[in-house]
């Protein structure tokens, strides 16, 4: 057990920085290859920070623990906007200038219904799965039009915050070299993968000796783990007053796991679905999605998230937690 508890605390550490130098060296990469700024922080960067989530549950799948993948997948999806988002406006109120991000929300609550209807019959088989990847697909290749046709404008002529947030992020004169770039993708991506095989053993091992569920365990321990990178990368956005690279981060990471981080376990091993997943948990994902759209609609001006709808969602996060923690003692 204590073995357990140390393999999931380094595994946590390892996962989080390997997934940041693996998102750094692939981003600084496509940078050196002439992919544009806003095309490679619309998809590296917004989808990338989801790393994580993506292995550990292609890990947890190949173990038979694929309600452990779906649990991690939904759980950081509720951690994203409950906690990355609560503890992000607390720590400086949010605001949404970007036009892009005001068209990825209704895509990110598209990817959660989505999601819903998919496992409404209790089954996450080959064809869901297939389902899901190829609007993942077409999510992405969305994404890359969006990053072309807004990189037309002359670069004195960019009005969107977000381009120029990445601009400013991934100039090529402020990232790493293309050899440093190419070792940290590998480097990063070999102990991404050995980190979590490392935590999936110490969570599932811990899930055996007492007696919780993998389901609990991927929305509670896992989840909060595979969130640390959008909590470092949202936190380190808005102390740097780039508040749409923040908020962008958890709108791309919601997309990624709801289509990608359910879809590949669905292939690799399907699986019937713990119907608390239907009733409990997907609901509480798309009622913090909603709440998430009325918080920045709900006033005048610019959508914006306050102090006040930071603590709102980090306490509504907080009693989901306790209430899972109570179901499952």
């Amino acid at each position: 057990m204590l073995l357990a508890i140390l393999a999931i605390l380094i595994g946590f550490i390892i996962l989080a920085w390997s997934a940041d130098q693996f998102v750094n060296g692939a981003a600084a990469l496509a940078r050196h290859l002439g992919i544009s700024p806003l095309i490679v922080g619309l998809t590296i960067v917004g989808f990338g920070t989801s790393a994580p989530e993506l292995v550990i549950s292609a890990i947890a799948a190949l173990a038979d623990n694929t309600n452990l993948a779906i649990g991690n997948a939904i759980g950081s999806n509720i951690a994203n906007i409950g906690l990355v988002l609560g503890i992000t406006a607390i720590i400086a109120p949010l605001t949404v200038a970007s036009s892009i991000l005001k068209r990825e929300y209704p895509l990110m609550l598209a990817a959660m219904v989505l999601v819903f209807v998919v496992l409404f019959d209790g089954k996450l088989g080959l064809l869901e799965g297939i389902i899901l990847l190829a609007c993942l697909l077409g999510v992405l290749a969305w994404t890359v039009y969006t990053g072309i046709r807004e990189g037309r404008n002359a670069p004195g002529t960019r009005d969107d915050p977000l381009e120029i947030e990445f601009e400013s992020e991934l100039a090529l004169d402020e990232i790493m070299s293309k050899a440093y770039a190419a070792i940290w993708l590998i480097a990063g991506g070999i102990l991404l993968v050995a980190s979590s095989r490392l935590l999936v053993w110490g969570a599932t091992t811990i899930a055996t000796a007492l007696g919780i569920s993998d389901l609990i365990i991927g929305l509670t321990i896992v989840a909060i783990g595979t969130s640390l990178p959008e909590i470092a990368a949202s936190i380190a956005s808005v102390l740097k007053d780039e508040n749409d690279i923040a908020i962008g981060n958890v709108l791309g990471s919601n997309i990624f796991n709801s289509l990608g981080v359910i879809g590949l376990p669905a292939i690799i091993n399907p699986t019937t679905v713990n119907m608390d997943v239907l009733y409990r948990d997907l609901p509480v994902m798309i009622g913090m999605a909603i709440l998430l759209y009325f918080l920045l609609y709900s006033h005048k001006g610019k959508p914006s998230l306050s102090r006040r709808s930071g603590f709102s969602l980090l306490s509504l996060y907080i009693v989901y937690i306790v209430i899972l923690g109570i179901q499952a003692a």
